[in-house]
């Protein structure tokens, strides 16, 4: 009996030996996933700004007297030199009253030499003892006043033949004339503003940039491009920032100098500032594609069937789509759905890749 029941255990045995022993288990077949491919390019979009070419100096030019313009001898846009005549004043009024200048001189004069003439003569009647000293004292009194409005007279006339010379006006500098401000026949004020007049050899281009973009400001590569030839941009370099803001805009002035600014780059001419962030590039990913297991986000990099974490930093977060930085290449494909579900060891394989990883 015990040598059947053997046999029996045996033979039961025989189906397993031939099978090489017990079944091993199945392998995980290939997860499908999509994936997203990098690119690259600047953290920022170019921001841009329009203004107005504008000379760094521009200032308004006026007569030194007043009276009526009897002519005026330039217009808007000419073009002047340093000592150019512009205007001229009615110079009837300010030499009559050069004539009464020279007039109270010559009785300054005459009056003063009758006084010098009565203090010689009391010093010698004081040394021979026929007078006193007072009456000396009052006779060198009187001349020292007479020399005194002598001297005051002669000012006076200087400064009459000055104004008579103000009633030509003249440039200060070479410049343009970019505004009238006074006609012939006006009656004007000393000095009440004529022309107004822009030196053309430093330009710029004067922008209202907002509050938010005051910080960035200073690190940007600017371009002006004026509309006039919008396929010539201009090398700009920030100058000023106003220091307080436009009361109803609410803006800050900037100026943007064109140390280059050709020929035809006019004043007055409308143009864009564009500002270009020196930082490094971003790849904006599905926002989906961002995973955290405790250790910082992260995202998987698909090599072949294998995945590998990649740590990465947050640059901007936004509702569907994320900009981020780290160890990614151009080219990189990045799992932009599910990445919770997968782990390192997980294999997997790219069903689709999409389009939605463009860089900005």
């Amino acid at each position: 009996m015990r040598a059947a029941l053997s046999a029996l255990a045996a033979l039961a045995l025989l189906p397993a030996c031939r099978d090489g022993g017990p079944q091993a288990a199945a392998p995980e077949p290939p997860r499908p996933v999509q994936v997203a491919e990098i690119r690259f390019a600047p953290a920022e979009q170019p921001r841009a700004f329009a203004g107005v070419v504008k000379a760094r100096r521009e200032a308004d030019i006026a007569f030194r007297a007043g009276g009526r313009i009897a002519v005026r001898l330039v217009d808007v846009g000419a073009t002047v030199v340093a000592g150019q005549e512009l205007a001229r004043l009615d110079p009837a009024d300010i030499a009559l009253a050069m004539r009464a200048a020279e007039a109270d001189l010559a009785a300054a004069e005459a009056e003063m030499r009758r006084a010098l003439a009565d203090a010689d003569r009391s010093r010698r009647l004081l040394a021979a003892g026929h007078v006193a000293a007072a009456f000396d004292d009052q006779r060198q009194a009187t001349a020292r006043s007479a020399e005194e409005r002598t001297a005051s007279a002669r000012a006076s006339l200087a400064l009459a033949r000055n104004r008579l010379e103000h009633t030509i006006l003249r440039a200060p500098t070479d410049g343009v004339i970019t505004a009238l401000l006074a006609e012939s026949g006006q009656v004007v004020a000393d000095g009440q503003a004529v022309l107004r007049m822009a030196d053309p050899a430093e330009r710029e281009v004067m922008v209202q940039v907002p509050e938010g973009a005051l910080p960035g400001l200073l690190a940007a590569t600017a371009e002006a491009v004026l509309w006039a030839r919008p396929d010539r941009p201009i090398a700009a370099r920030l100058r000023e920032v106003a220091p307080q803001a436009d009361p109803m805009l609410r803006t800050y002035a900037a100026r943007f100098t064109l140390p280059e600014a050709p020929d035809w780059a006019a004043l007055g001419m409308t143009g864009t500032i564009r500002l270009r962030a020196e930082s490094a590039p971003v790849a904006l990913l599905p926002a989906s594609a961002l995973h955290d297991r405790g250790q910082g986000p992260m995202v998987w990099k698909v090599e072949g069937a294998r995945l590998i974490a990649v740590p990465v930093e947050v640059a901007s977060l936004g509702v569907t789509q994320v900009a981020l930085r780290g160890a990614l290449a151009e080219g990189d494909k990045v799992v932009a759905l599910g990445p919770q579900l997968l782990d390192a060891g997980t294999p997997v394989r790219v069903v689709q890749t999409r389009a939605l990883a463009t860089l900005r």
